[in-house]
């Protein structure tokens, strides 16, 4: 028996708690994850509710995964729709769900024991759902979780909880709503604040490079923005003919501007595959902004579009997908379209000893959405 981790917004929890509880659902980009690691019945879901960062419950996987598109944790355009019956072990409401913080959860953790509680380096084991987590932990949170479901503590939230479980709404369409975030003035100065910092600036190409050198083992043709050329080439050195003197596609003037400012681009023929802006020092709203003119400017597009930053700025990064602006676009809300990759998941994909017998849907198991 295996555990996997089983992520949950507060939304799809409580979407969740009101069903027959008895599916659990992920995105289909999961898909190739899921059949490379086998996951069947008898394995467990250790279920976790993002921005509270609260463990809330257990599921036993009760069927081998199946593909269903009826609505069940969205009220309509359900994500979720890779799916496995399961069997609730234990499952708890939002307000006795225990905090990861905790001390008898954080000190007995492998991956959080030895950081200090403000460390975000453990929220690489939360970026995606399912993942397999190590058997002990889990044990240990499957007990503690059963030992909470029969004491019925309350943990109430905090002020900043209370925040993370009101996301705002904003109405798309006659029928649709999607969450958004408008985020303070002061967060947005502190990202400025950072800015510029020159050993930041050298890790941020160091990326750039490692995405360029996994697309080119992956087959792709590689862009990059010709101010950003030599440096890159500092660090990654090409086979000839890899790297694209001039993009191979047709559009008009302004889309090709946009276009060749951002910062990675996986080309196969004359076809954008994926595009890759990485947020270091610069304000992660520019780049974010240069993938939604993009898809504003050719909505006909069919390209997977990320963005990379480090992972205390995981945060940052969904903040600003989620703004009312990039809710409204016609090819639908940016936060459905756009996903996080964290400098690590890329650093790990890099090492990948068998890149070039894969295809590109690789990157979707690194790659996480907003769960809002």
């Amino acid at each position: 028996m295996n555990y996997y981790i089983d992520l949950f917004s507060p939304e799809t929890a409580k979407a969740f708690s009101n069903s027959n509880q008895d599916i659990s659902g992920f995105r289909i980009s999961r898909k190739t994850y899921v059949e490379n690691q086998k996951i069947s019945p008898g394995d467990r879901f250790i279920c976790y509710c993002t921005r509270i960062q609260r463990l809330i419950g257990v599921l036993e996987v009760a069927s081998n995964p199946f593909i269903d598109k009826k609505p069940i944790f969205t009220q309509e355009d359900d994500p979720f729709i890779l799916r496995f019956k399961v069997k609730v072990i234990v499952w708890l409401p939002l307000i006795k769900s225990v905090p990861i913080h905790n001390d008898f959860i954080w000190n007995n953790l492998t991956f959080t024991k030895e950081l200090s509680k403000d460390s975000n380096k453990w929220t690489y084991m939360v970026f995606s759902s399912p993942r397999l987590w190590p058997k002990d932990d889990c044990v240990y949170i499957e007990k503690v979780l059963i030992e909470q479901n029969n004491k019925q503590v309350d943990y109430p939230f905090t002020e900043a909880d209370e925040k993370k479980l009101k996301p705002s709404k904003i109405k798309i369409s006659s029928k649709k709503e999607v969450s958004i975030s408008i985020p303070e003035d002061d967060e947005e100065k502190a990202i400025e604040a950072s800015d510029a910092i020159e050993s930041e600036t050298r890790e941020s190409i160091k990326v750039q490079a490692q995405i360029a050198s996994i697309g080119e083992k992956l087959g792709f043709k590689i862009w990059l923005p010709r101010n950003d050329r030599n440096k890159v080439l500092e660090v990654w050195n090409p086979s000839k003919g890899t790297l694209l003197d001039d993009l191979p596609l047709v559009f008009d003037d302004t889309t090709l501007r946009t276009i060749q400012n951002i910062d990675v681009l996986w080309i196969k023929r004359r076809s954008i595959v994926r595009a890759f802006e990485v947020e270091n020092t610069t304000s992660i709203y520019s780049g974010i902004l240069r993938m939604a003119d993009l898809l504003s400017l050719q909505p006909m597009l069919d390209i997977k579009i990320h963005i990379v930053a480090p992972q205390e700025r995981r945060d940052s990064v969904f903040k600003q997908i989620t703004r009312p602006v990039f809710a409204v676009m016609e090819k639908g809300p940016l936060s459905e379209l756009c996903s996080y990759i964290s400098f690590d998941s890329i650093s790990e994909l890099s090492k990948e000893k068998r890149l070039e017998h894969m295809t590109d849907t690789i990157v979707d198991e690194y790659a996480e959405f907003t769960e809002e």
